[in-house]
C-alpha cells in the first residue's frame, strides 16, 4: 500500500491541529523521560499546556495517545521495504528495520504493543499498523515471484508473518536482549520454508502435507 494507491488522510488544521501537535510532542517527551509505565494523560496534558479535559475527551487513555502518535508518524509516509535483489536480503533488511524500531529509545511501537493489552484504542491502532505494514510488504513476495525465487501462488501474508514473528516473540514475549543475528536467522528460516513450498496456497485444517 503506497501513498499513490490510497488518498492521504486529512489531518486537522488550525487550533485543533496545533493542540494535536502539542499533545503528541508531549507524549514523545514523556515516553522518553518516564517510560511507558510513567506515561499518563495528566502528565501529557501538563507538559503540552492543554486542559486535561481536552486530552481525556479526545484520546480517552494512554493507548489512544500512543495510537495517534504512531498514526501521525506513519499515516502519510511513503515507506516501502528495501529492494536488495533477493528474497533473503529483502526479509533480512525488513527484520533489521523492525529490530531498530522495537529497540529505539523511546520505542513507540513497543509501548503501543504493551498498551494494546490494556486499551482498546491501542489495540485498534496496533491492528491498523500491522495491516498497513503487511500490505506494503507484500511487494517483497511479488518481487521474489517475478525473479523466479517463489511460485506464483505463494501466500504473501503467511510468509511475511513467518519471517517477522520470531523478532516479536523474542523481544516482546521472552524479553531476551536484542540479538543482531536474529533478523537474518529469522529471514533465512522463512526463506527455506518458502522454497520448500510451505506457503503455497492454504492446506485444509488438519491436513499436513506428507
Amino acid at each position: 500500500m503506497t501513498s499513490e494507491s490510497a488518498p492521504p488522510r486529512r489531518r486537522p488544521g488550525g487550533r485543533t491541529g496545533r493542540i494535536r501537535a502539542q499533545v503528541l510532542d508531549a507524549v514523545r517527551a514523556e515516553l522518553a523521560e518516564r517510560g511507558y509505565d510513567g506515561l499518563s494523560l495528566d502528565g501529557v496534558a501538563a507538559r503540552a499546556g492543554v486542559h486535561r479535559a481536552t486530552v481525556y475527551r479526545r484520546w480517552r487513555d494512554v493507548g489512544g495517545l500512543l495510537a495517534d502518535v504512531l498514526e501521525a508518524t506513519t499515516s502519510d509516509d511513503d515507506w516501502q521495504p528495501q529492494d536488495t535483489g533477493s528474497l533473503l536480503g529483502d526479509l533480512s533488511a525488513l527484520n533489521h528495520e523492525n529490530l531498530a524500531a522495537m529497540t529505539a529509545q523511546p520505542s513507540i511501537a513497543a509501548a503501543l504493543i504493551a498498551a494494546s493489552f490494556r486499551s482498546e484504542e491501542a489495540a485498534r491502532g496496533l491492528r491498523r499498523l500491522w495491516e498497513d505494514r503487511y500490505a506494503r510488504c507484500e511487494i517483497i513476495v511479488g518481487r521474489a515471484v517475478r525473479r523466479g525465487e517463489l511460485p506464483p501462488d505463494t501466500d504473501a501474508r503467511q510468509l511475511l508473518v513467518a519471517a517477522t514473528a520470531p523478532l516479536y516473540h523474542h523481544l516482546v514475549l521472552l524479553r531476551t536482549p536484542p540479538d543482531p543475528e536474529l533478523p537474518g536467522q529469522a529471514a533465512r528460516a522463512a526463506v527455506l520454508a518458502a522454497f520448500a513450498g510451505a506457503f503455497v496456497g492454504r492446506s485444509p485444517a488438519g491436513d499436513v502435507p506428507g
